[in-house]
């Protein structure tokens, strides 16, 4: 008993706790940690023993991933629609949309890629915003390029010229 008390007092408050955290990471190790561990194991047999017809469909498999692409872009719209959407979002947000130019290119595959150049004109807010909306409003777009240019330093607008693909299925 007088041993305990003098380690008491050799520890002091603050290894007393210590050893209190300690004794506590061991029960949770024991506790808690054991039995997901053992858990994960039978998880990870039963997943070794699972067919590789089955495994054709797990998300680590190329061909899934890919179906998940086709299928992300796979949209009921078309060209006309989107484009008619970022004409409405230049209108929201206070750009100003000049005459753009529009190539369609056919990628091997099921892809059909739309490219366009889009001359606007706008605040950086504005175009910030117009492309932040673009972005959530149409999913099958991406920005490829953009390049902006202000005439003078006093010169409030900016004129940008945005690259956009739009990436859609055959249908």
């Amino acid at each position: 008993m007088e041993r305990l008390l003098q380690l008491r007092h050799q520890l002091g408050g603050l290894g007393l706790a210590a050893l209190a955290l300690m004794a506590a990471a061991a029960a949770f190790h024991f506790m808690v940690l054991k039995p997901l561990e053992a858990s994960n194991a039978q998880l990870e047999d039963r997943v070794s023993r699972q067919s590789p017809r089955a495994a054709a469909g797990a998300p680590g498999n190329t061909a899934y991933q890919v179906a998940q692409v086709y299928e992300y872009l796979q949209k009921d719209e078309e060209t006309t629609d989107w484009l008619a959407k970022l004409h409405g979002i230049g209108g929201a947000t206070g750009v100003q949309l000049k005459s753009a130019s529009y190539r369609t290119e056919k990628a091997a595959g099921r892809m059909v890629r739309y490219e366009m150049v889009l001359p606007l004109v706008g605040s950086y807010p504005q175009i910030r915003d117009f492309l932040q909306r673009a972005r959530a409003e149409i999913p099958v777009m991406s920005i490829d390029q953009l390049t902006l240019k202000r005439d003078s330093r006093n010169d409030g607008a900016l004129q940008a010229e945005l690259r956009l693909t739009l990436h859609m299925v055959k249908s």
